[in-house]
């Protein structure tokens, strides 16, 4: 008897040590942090109905101004500071240059239709204000705000050149109708950029007005809008784009929202040190509308059937394609861009912006771009891109003559032409954050690894990357992380 008890005793204790020792050797994982992102969701104050404030009649866009400056006085001195007003940013320090510039729509150049000095009514349909036409528009009077733009509720008001409205618009029924930006808002301009809707971006055009959830799950599913996740403060409104913009300052991120390491799944979080959230989440662009993806405009000025598609006599020869598979690059959130006046080699592609990271970057993610590409007009004595007068008395559009829309353009931002014109390759990468997928249409680990470990079979090209092949098989990336500090040299990169 002792010796049976003695053995239910030893085989007790056994058990007890089976137990109780993994719960050493594994220790219980804290509680998981859930991803909540309704908790930093922008509280939305109480509209006030402008219906009974507001009686009229308005000659013009800027009485409507001077009747919103009396009971917000503190808005127009904020929106002078704006860069939709502006259409300037800070002082920035390009790489490789000595001396900072100012970047923005005002100054810039790109490969849709070029730049806007010299060009302003048609291009400045889409600035926050009323009648910036040339050169001397005045860009301190407070008056000449639009806040319309962004604020209309009643759905007919839409701008003129120059951002003059129509005479067919209402304006006292839009000063009535005044409350929070709304997607119809912001699109007005953002989804049509480039002269027509999905042309510049592959992730913003019409079919954002009303997505449904697999266009956008956050518009379509949860039916935010815009302001949700560009967030403003005294008019201040958060975002960046690269097309425009070099640095990174006042960015909005997925991360202003979601956790950083927001799965369920560790496997999955353990990528977000080195890709970003739209690669996974952003599986294709331009997802319901065809985008633009190519623009020649050595072919413009021919007797041709026209199509807003592929061909338009004053613009040249267009690709555009449905559902793109994004172009992946490192990226820090900052930018190096090509400046008028910068000379190019006519031989090979000029990069008009160029994502700023690399795989030994520590703040680079793998990113999803669109890109486009183009032909368009360089000066070949000079070797420099030109800014083509296009729109009005002696442009393009009107005279179909490219030397003396070389001439005058030139003249409006003062740099010579030499007589001489060429055509040019170049391209432009486009940052694609929104058409957000839902989570069930994210990428899969095959669309990007393969089981040989070689790049032919996903989507990602890993030496183009930095990476001796499949991190799965060659390891990934081996640099300390700038926020954990910790190396992130494992299969998950």
């Amino acid at each position: 008897m002792p010796k049976t008890r003695l053995q239910w005793i030893l085989i007790l204790l056994l058990v007890m040590v089976v137990l109780i020792v993994p719960l050493f050797i594994f220790p219980p994982k804290a509680d998981v942090q859930q991803d909540d992102p309704w908790l930093y969701m922008p509280k939305k104050v109480s509209h006030t109905n402008h219906a009974p404030l507001i009686q009229g009649p308005f000659a013009d866009g800027p009485s409507v101004t001077k009747k919103c400056l009396e009971c917000h006085p503190e808005a127009g001195k904020e929106m002078l500071n704006n860069v939709h007003w502006t259409w300037l940013g800070k002082p920035v320090l390009l790489p490789g240059r000595k001396d900072s510039v100012r970047m923005g729509k005002k100054v810039s150049i790109n490969n849709f239709c070029i730049g806007i000095r010299g060009n302003w009514p048609p291009c400045t349909a889409c600035h926050t204000g009323y009648g910036w036409s040339d050169e001397n528009f005045d860009f301190s009077n407070e008056n000449n705000i639009d806040c319309l733009v962004c604020h209309d509720h009643s759905g007919q008001y839409v701008k003129g050149k120059s951002g003059i409205p129509p005479k067919d618009v209402d304006l006292v029924a839009a000063a009535k109708s005044v409350g929070r930006p709304t997607r119809l808002n912001c699109g007005s301009c953002h989804f049509t950029g480039g002269g027509g809707d999905a042309v510049k971006h592959g992730d913003l055009d019409r079919s954002l007005d009303f997505p449904p959830e697999r266009v956008d799950v956050h518009m379509g599913k949860y039916n935010l809008v815009c302001v949700d996740c560009h967030k403003g403060e005294n008019h201040q409104i958060r975002g960046r784009l690269m097309s425009v913009s070099a640095d990174n300052e006042n960015q909005a991120y997925c991360t202003d929202c979601h956790l950083e390491k927001p799965h369920q799944d560790e496997r999955l979080n353990d990528h977000t040190d080195a890709v970003a959230c739209q690669t996974c989440h952003i599986p294709k662009a331009a997802v319901k509308e065809a985008t633009k993806i190519k623009w020649d405009w050595s072919e413009a000025g021919q007797a041709r059937p026209q199509n807003p598609h592929s061909y338009l006599k004053i613009k040249g020869s267009f690709v555009y394609e449905k559902g793109i598979t994004p172009k992946y690059c490192w990226y820090n959130g900052k930018s190096d861009h090509y400046l008028l006046g910068d000379k190019i080699d006519p031989n090979k592609v000029t990069h008009l912006n160029r994502p700023l990271g690399d795989i030994n970057d520590p703040t680079a993610k793998i990113f999803p771009f669109k890109v486009h590409r183009a032909k368009q007009i360089y000066d070949k004595k000079y070797n420099y891109l030109i800014q083509p007068k296009t729109y009005g008395k002696g442009g393009y559009w009107t005279d179909f003559d490219w030397q003396k829309a070389s001439r005058l353009g030139m003249e409006a931002v003062g740099l010579k032409y030499s007589g001489k014109y060429g055509f040019a390759e170049t391209d432009m990468c486009w940052p694609l954050t929104h058409m957000v997928a839902p989570k069930e249409k994210a990428l899969l680990c095959a669309d990007c690894h393969s089981e040989s470990g070689t790049s032919r079979k996903g989507r990602l090209d890993w030496k183009a990357l930095g990476y001796e092949g499949d991190p799965i098989f060659y390891g990934g990336r081996r640099v300390k992380s700038h926020k954990s500090n910790v190396s992130t040299n494992g299969e998950a990169d």
